[in-house]
C-alpha cells in the first residue's frame, strides 16, 4: 500500500461522536510509552501526524486519521501506567472499552508490545479481553532495532509460548522498528488485503 494522504480528522472521548463514515477502522493501542505515536508516524510517512512525547500517557482521546480517503487509523490512549488522575484514568479506560464494544466500523485492533520486555500481564489481559469480546487483533512488536536478530527471534518465541498457554491459535504478529521502518510494508499490506476482502464482500 502506498500512503498518498494521511490527515487528522478529530479527537474525542465519546464513541457516539466518532466519524459517521462507514469506512473501515484499524485501532492502535498499547501500554504507555510503547512507541505508538512513532509507529503511526512511520506507517503513514509523516513526521508529526501523531504527537510523540517522552511523557507516557500523552494520548488521552480517540484520535481518527483518514488514510488515502478510504480507511481510518485510530490512535487510542495507552492502558496501564500514565500520569493522569485516577478519575481521568477510569474515564478513558471506559471509553476505550466503549470504543471496542460499540464501534461497528472497527475491523481490527493492533496491540503494541515492546519486544525488549518479557510478556506483561496487562498486555496479556487486554488481549484476553479482546478475545472474549470476539474482536480481531494482531500484535505489533515495537522497537526491534534495540535487539539483535537472534534476540528478536527468542523474544517472539517466548511471547508465543506464553500466549499458547491460553490461546488455541496465535494471532497475527508483526515485528517493527519506527526508526528503521522495519515492518512497515507488512502492516500496511495486511490492512490493504483486509480492505480488499471487505470491498469484495460488499460488492
Amino acid at each position: 500500500m502506498v500512503i498518498k494522504s494521511a490527515e487528522f480528522v478529530m479527537s474525542n472521548s465519546e464513541v457516539g461522536k466518532c466519524p459517521k463514515d462507514l469506512l473501515p477502522e484499524y485501532a492502535f493501542i498499547g501500554r504507555s510509552n510503547v512507541g505508538k505515536s512513532s509507529l503511526i508516524n512511520m506507517l503513514t510517512n509523516h513526521k508529526n501526524l501523531a504527537k510523540t512525547s517522552g511523557r507516557p500517557g500523552k494520548t488521552q482521546l480517540i484520535n481518527h486519521f483518514l488514510i488515502n480517503k478510504n480507511w481510518f487509523l485510530v490512535d487510542l490512549p495507552g492502558y496501564g501506567y500514565a500520569k493522569v488522575s485516577k478519575t481521568a484514568k477510569k474515564k478513558f479506560q471506559k471509553f476505550i472499552t466503549d470504543y471496542f464494544e460499540k464501534r461497528q466500523q472497527l475491523i481490527s485492533a493492533f496491540i503494541l508490545v515492546d519486544i525488549r520486555h518479557e510478556p506483561q500481564n496487562i498486555d496479556l489481559e487486554f488481549m484476553e479481553y479482546l478475545g472474549v469480546s470476539q474482536i480481531p487483533f494482531s500484535i505489533i512488536f515495537t522497537k526491534a532495532d534495540k535487539l539483535k536478530p537472534k534476540a528478536i527471534e527468542r523474544h517472539v518465541e517466548d511471547y508465543t509460548k506464553e500466549l499458547l498457554k491460553t490461546w488455541e491459535e496465535l494471532p497475527n504478529y508483526f515485528v517493527t522498528s519506527s526508526s528503521k521502518s522495519i515492518g512497515r510494508d507488512e502492516v500496511l499490506n495486511f490492512i490493504d488485503a483486509t480492505n480488499s476482502e471487505i470491498n469484495a464482500l460488499r460488492s
